[in-house]
């Protein structure tokens, strides 16, 4: 009887064809499900656990949590000093018109006499507004002599414009500080000054402006690129059909603007020059042309990093609470610092333990299990130097609210015109920015500095100076 050989298991290849399709479908669903936690991460983000701004937060956006009551009434509290309207001296006021009654109001017997002191009330009033309309008369003669026709010259300071310097002033101060469309503007110096004007004017004023301005913010840049410290912060822009960034460097007394066409280092050479002092932004790579040692990353940036934690699994929440515990303890003993009640030597040393402690923290975070929160601890951990410079530094803060206070204008300014059409368009915008800005943070007049600006240009002047005088300074530091 013929036996045959036994064989091999006949279903092997189709458990292998089996195990392979099972292997490749929980690869495909576990990529499925990561993909699923960024999208869901990505959805929750808002302007209180990322860099996002407030502008962006969907309705939807749940309300901050409100501040735990103080016990105290609203309104001003006691010690607190009054800001009401202050009466303008006597040597000021136009009028003067004395009110007395006539008769005693409970028995009716007439009165007369006068109040060695009455009771002042002032009222402010706008007399109507009528534009000065200056016409000359270029007469043409012709020579006897030689028969040649002269015509005459306008007058120094006078120029083919239709607009005058206050009258150019005007228009960038609505435009550029009041950020008015050029439409409404038009509209505007019709009706409160009688003075009609076509959009295209609108345009050219800016640009007269612009280059009457021009020498003041390159001397601003000069000074904020020669200071010690410097925040810096980037918002994006538009100039005709490119994609460009507006940048801004603050300190306390002058600000800078610049619209560039890159938001790479191209750009924050282009705004800072050769700084060799504090920079203090976010993390962007831009700045990475900076040494660690010599910045500064900004804390409240963190802040939101680290509440983005908490929405990414248990290991990666307990990081980020921690890390919260810690960065809490960090302000409060900072805000003592910026009070002046607690000295920089302490602060130096009741931070070294919670310097450590955050460190350990992110180097946990690191090995968290959650792929977004290890990335971010490891992007943080790789900037480290660049995180206690405000410790190790006196007078450098350790956010960058500066920045972000000084280009929220420029934000609004973006959201009304939606960018510029030309590079003279940008330059108007980032001189007027620089111009607003500054004046603003020495307490100065933006429509008195325009139309000075404006009538140096048109006599060939020496124009004023967007910098703090010694006195100013003087006054600061007393």
């Amino acid at each position: 009887m013929e036996t045959r050989e036994p064989q091999g298991d006949v279903h092997a290849p189709c458990r292998k064809l089996i195990a392979e399709l099972k292997a490749q479908f929980e690869e495909r669903v576990a990529e499925q499900d990561q993909r699923i936690r960024e999208l869901e991460a990505r959805l929750n983000q808002n302007s209180r656990n990322s860099s996002r701004p407030p502008s962006s937060d969907p309705p939807s956006t749940p309300p901050r949590s409100p501040k735990p009551p103080t016990g105290r009434s609203p309104g001003g509290q006691p010690g607190h000093e009054g800001t009401t309207h202050q009466l303008i001296s006597v040597d000021h006021v136009d009028e003067v018109i004395p009110v007395k009654p006539d008769r005693c109001e409970e028995c009716g017997y007439r009165l007369s006499g006068d109040d060695p002191s009455p009771l002042r009330h002032q009222v402010t009033e706008i007399p109507p507004v009528h534009p000065q309309i200056i016409e000359y008369l270029l007469h043409r003669l012709t020579c006897p002599k030689c028969a040649h026709t002269t015509m005459a010259k306008l007058p120094e300071g006078v120029s083919w414009s239709m607009m005058g310097p206050a009258l150019q002033a005007m228009v960038a101060y609505l435009t550029g500080k009041l950020r008015l469309s050029k439409r409404a503007a038009r509209e505007a110096l019709e009706d409160l000054f009688d003075v009609g004007v076509s959009t295209g004017s609108i345009a050219a004023a800016e640009q007269a402006v612009s280059q009457a301005v021009a020498k003041p913010v390159e001397a601003a840049r000069e000074f904020v690129q020669s200071q010690p410290a410097v925040n810096g912060d980037e918002t994006g822009w538009r100039q005709g059909r490119k994609r460009a960034w507006l940048w801004v460097a603050t300190t306390p007394w002058v600000s800078i603007f610049l619209i560039h066409l890159s938001r790479g280092a191209d750009g924050a050479r282009a705004l800072l020059g050769q700084f060799a002092g504090y920079l203090t932004t976010d993390r962007w790579n831009g700045y990475n042309g900076w040494s660690l040692r010599r910045r500064q990353i900004c804390w409240a940036h963190l802040i939101r990093d680290f509440k983005g934690f908490l929405e990414r699994g248990a290991k990666s929440a307990r990081v980020g609470k921690a890390l919260l515990v810690q960065t809490q303890a960090m302000f409060e003993l900072w805000r003592r610092v910026r009070d002046r009640t607690l000295a920089p030597s302490s602060f130096k040393v009741y931070m070294s333990p919670i310097r450590q402690a955050i460190e350990d923290l992110l180097r946990a975070g690191t090995r968290c299990g959650e792929s977004k929160t290890q990335g971010m601890c490891d992007m943080i951990l790789k900037v480290r130097p660049a995180l206690w410079t405000f410790v190790r530094v006196d007078g450098i803060d350790p956010t960058n609210n500066a920045a972000e206070r000084a280009i929220r204008p420029a934000v609004l300014y973006r959201k009304g015109c939606f960018g510029t059409h030309s590079a003279d368009g940008s330059r108007f915008v980032e001189r007027i920015l620089t111009v607003t800005a500054s004046l603003r943070q020495q307490g100065r007049n933006v429509l008195d500095f325009l139309t000075q600006a404006c009538v140096a240009a048109a006599h060939g002047r020496r124009p004023p100076s967007l910098l703090p005088t010694r006195r100013t300074l003087a006054q600061a530091a007393r």
